[in-house]
């Protein structure tokens, strides 16, 4: 059972007991009666042999307010997609996997490269991207609802998604958008290095050196920023920027700041603990891991940042660095007695090697910053997609129509 403690500028809703997820499960069926409800899953074709997503379908096919869910399937050639086809058959509701790695959804990014309209680079934005536009497709789920999680969350249940989902889908509710968060925890030790040891601490050290923004005030509400998980109405879509690289989270959240007033956003504690794969530190190797992520990470807050007219340089960043190594040293003291506290195992020094690898990466994000300052790593909103070609959407529907009759 979590605390009730409200802080920070969006509001935040609780898990004070354990409510039944039947009787969640019961509402949700009676909004969806005039608010379809969507469910969007990114998914990596070797996830289908991984240890969650056999799971997580198993749940699904049980979940029964959903209208429809959109697999975004990435890295299959044809028979892997078919394979997909067959693993995702199971589930009751109306069902497509997007393959994007298909020649007929290859054909329609052509023609949205050529308008210089695509994704730059393929990956979990893209996917995402693709997906959302799919839900678009359908002109019911305007008024729709759709959620969004990972597919290798170890340990799922569908209470999870069903509390996703009741923020944005209970009509008596003004919120546009939903964050779930939870506890990373697993395996008997804390994990989420990067929101605890990187994106916190440099909230902070961004606020002692800038001092009060709203921008980082907003950012430093969310209880876990970097959750993959995510509910919104549909209405929200058209003008939803996604970024492709590793600041999607952060990027999602930055449009959402830009787009709505804080009291039409909101987190709910989903989970009591979360568990996924977890990614490597990467100290050596800045192209993949936990490195790349927290380069992208970093210069996503900086792009905001200038945007809201704060001035970087070369020196600042040194400040950054300085002053972010000392909180970030402070918090892993700070979670060594959490988890001691709580039974825990701590192992400081892989937390002091995480601290050490994201001080670095402060200066190497700001120096590809002040390098490219005018970077866009957003894709274009489907509505300034549509009005460059207004048929865009029809065609991505007829793609994946086409393929879902064509390899049976």
């Amino acid at each position: 059972m979590s605390d009730f403690f409200q802080n920070g500028v969006i509001t935040t809703l609780h898990q004070l007991g354990q409510r039944p997820v039947a009787d969640i499960e019961s509402e949700l069926q009676n909004f969806a009666e005039t608010r379809p409800l969507s469910l969007v899953l990114p998914c990596l074709i070797d996830e289908l042999s991984g240890p969650a997503l056999e799971h997580i379908v198993t749940e699904l096919a049980d979940v029964p307010y959903l209208s429809q869910i959109v697999i975004g399937l990435d890295g299959a050639n044809e028979s892997q997609y078919r394979d997909a086809r067959q693993f995702f058959a199971r589930l009751p509701q109306s069902t497509r996997v997007i393959w994007n790695d298909g020649p007929r959804l290859r054909a329609l990014d052509q023609q949205l490269r050529a308008e210089l309209l695509a994704p730059e680079t393929r990956g979990k934005g893209c996917n995402v991207w693709y997906s959302l536009g799919y839900i678009l497709t359908n002109g019911e789920t305007y008024t729709g609802a759709v959620a969004l999680h990972d597919c290798d969350i170890l340990g799922y249940n569908r209470n999870m998604l069903a509390r996703l989902l009741y923020p944005v889908a209970n009509n008596n509710f003004s919120y546009e958008f939903c964050k779930g968060y939870y506890a990373r925890v697993g395996q008997e030790r804390l994990n989420g290095r990067v929101c605890r040891l990187l994106l916190t601490p440099l909230i902070r050290t961004l606020r002692k050196i800038f001092g009060p923004l709203e921008y980082l005030d907003y950012l430093d509400s969310f209880r876990y920023a970097l959750a993959g998980e995510f509910s919104l109405r549909t209405g929200v879509l058209t003008d939803l920027r996604i970024p492709t690289d590793w600041g999607l989270e952060i990027g999602v959240l930055s449009e959402m700041y830009r787009n709505y007033s804080t009291n039409r956003l909101c987190q709910i504690d989903i989970a009591e603990q979360y568990d996924h794969k977890h990614k490597a530190l990467s100290a050596h190797d800045d192209s993949g891991g936990l490195a790349k992520m927290s380069i992208d990470i970093i210069k996503a807050i900086y792009r905001k940042l200038a945007t809201n007219g704060v001035v970087f340089t070369t020196e600042s960043f040194r400040s950054i660095k300085a002053t972010y190594y000392r909180v970030a040293l402070d918090f892993v003291s700070t979670y060594a007695a959490d988890a001691r506290v709580n039974g825990l195992q701590f192992d400081n020094h892989r937390e002091e090697q995480a601290v050490e690898l994201f001080a670095k990466n402060i200066v190497k994000a700001g120096e590809i910053f002040l390098k490219n300052p005018m970077e866009t790593p957003f894709i274009p909103s489907w509505s300034r997609v549509r009005s460059a070609m207004p048929d865009v959407l029809e065609q991505l529907y007829d793609a994946v129509e086409a393929d879902h009759d064509d390899y049976r």
